[in-house]
């Protein structure tokens, strides 16, 4: 797969683990978003992607919602 940064052929897929928090303060206590995607990383440019799966999607876009988003 090409970088989609500095269009290297090079990119190296790598594990991860990443807690995806709610914006502002008044979403402090609401619970994070713990996904587990593979990531792409470009050892070129230092650019990465991963795709967020879909229950944990489902989940952000259910509990964006009612975290006040887009207000």
């Amino acid at each position: 797969m090409t970088c989609h940064s500095c269009e290297s052929q090079e990119q190296r897929e790598f594990p991860a683990e990443i807690a995806i928090h709610f914006p502002r303060l008044e979403n402090i206590d609401k619970a994070h978003v713990l996904v587990s995607p593979k990531l792409l990383i470009c050892p070129r440019c230092g650019a990465a992607e991963f795709a967020v799966p879909e229950a944990e999607l489902r989940t952000l876009v259910n509990c964006a919602g009612d975290a006040g988003e887009g207000k």
